[in-house]
């Protein structure tokens, strides 16, 4: 147990103060008793509290008071939380090729916005995880509910470099499965490395690219590796068959979209195929995402549970008085 307030419970040290002025009292009473039963002023036989039930409610009242400055301190448990969790990795081409404009405003920015269509529309289970690929590949942001953060990141990408799908697709793949193939072997595990997988994993890849790959690994081999790990990897292509011209350190290139590549990834890997030729094309990924029921644990605050049982002792505490003595100790 934490404490978010941990001074408060300095507080608890007025306890003992408490039980040595009840014991205290209760020894003067005893003593007044007999005095004054000496003198024949007290009744024999009344109804005077007898015994160790006397004690009974203000102990009650004691264990009370303590919660109640306990829960003052506001304390944190941990406790083991289920709940449905998928995953979705956006891998977005920022080769020098997506800063091609048949895609108003240009093709990565048209990627932007549906990465962040993506992120706003995500179910509330699922968290979201940023690659951004060019010759390679690199976690930009790893998965996460913050919308903010993935918002952020999104707007940071930039073109630079070549393509290579591959990389782009593996390293989404080793961010949900990191004992898959690493940069180095594409090729897919063999079968005794590889855990046999009866049903798709609850993480999706979704790869918004214009489907030109410059750089090796072979992007279909790593797709076959994604479905022997049971992921799924959706493609949305950016950009339009009659392509555009882009200056590239003072060249002129031509480039395209390339449907063929990113549908036969999509194919293999059972995923879908979404061609973004406007923004308003936001592909709707979220609702092929599968979830799993996992367990985390949370440090959970637990004031209000522990001030509802001090006031109840307390409550308790003054009833017994009541029915049994007449009176509030």
């Amino acid at each position: 147990m934490s404490f978010i307030w941990p001074w408060v419970l300095v507080s608890l040290l007025a306890l003992p103060v408490c039980v040595y002025l009840y014991m205290r009292l209760q020894r003067k009473r005893d003593i007044d008793a007999v005095r004054l039963g000496t003198m024949g002023v007290v009744r024999e036989g009344g109804d005077a509290p007898a015994g160790r039930r006397r004690h009974v409610p203000p102990i009650v009242f004691l264990v009370g008071i303590a919660l109640l400055a306990v829960a003052s301190a506001r304390p944190q448990i941990t406790l083991p939380l289920p709940r449905m969790e998928g995953t979705v990795i956006l891998a977005v081409d920022v080769s020098s090729s997506m800063a091609a404009d048949d895609v108003e405003p240009t093709r990565l920015d048209a990627a932007k916005l549906t990465a962040k269509a993506v992120v706003e529309r995500r179910p509330a289970s699922a968290r979201i995880g940023v690659v951004a690929f060019g010759e390679g590949g690199l976690v930009v942001q790893p998965p996460t509910d913050d919308k903010d953060a993935l918002d952020a990141t999104i707007d940071r990408l930039e073109p630079y470099s070549g393509t290579s799908l591959g990389q782009g697709v593996l390293t989404a793949l080793n961010l949900i499965v990191p004992e898959g193939p690493g940069p180095s072997s594409p090729e897919p595990a063999s079968e005794a490395d590889m855990e046999p997988r009866s049903a798709f994993a609850p993480a999706v890849i979704v790869l918004l690219t214009d489907g030109e790959n410059t750089n090796s690994p072979d992007p279909l081999e790593v797709a076959q590796a994604a479905i022997d790990r049971g992921v799924r990897v959706h493609t949305v292509g950016l950009g339009t068959l009659e392509g555009a011209t882009i200056e590239v350190d003072g060249y002129s290139l031509f480039t395209q979209l390339n449907e063929p590549v990113l549908q036969e990834i999509a194919l293999l890997t059972e995923g879908a195929y979404f061609a973004v030729e406007d923004t308003a094309d936001v592909p709707a990924v979220y609702e092929e995402l599968e979830t799993e029921f996992v367990v985390d644990s949370r440090e959970v605050e637990v004031t209000s549970a522990l001030g509802g049982v001090g006031a109840l002792l307390l409550l308790a505490g003054g009833a017994l008085s009541l029915v049994w003595f007449g009176r509030v100790p």
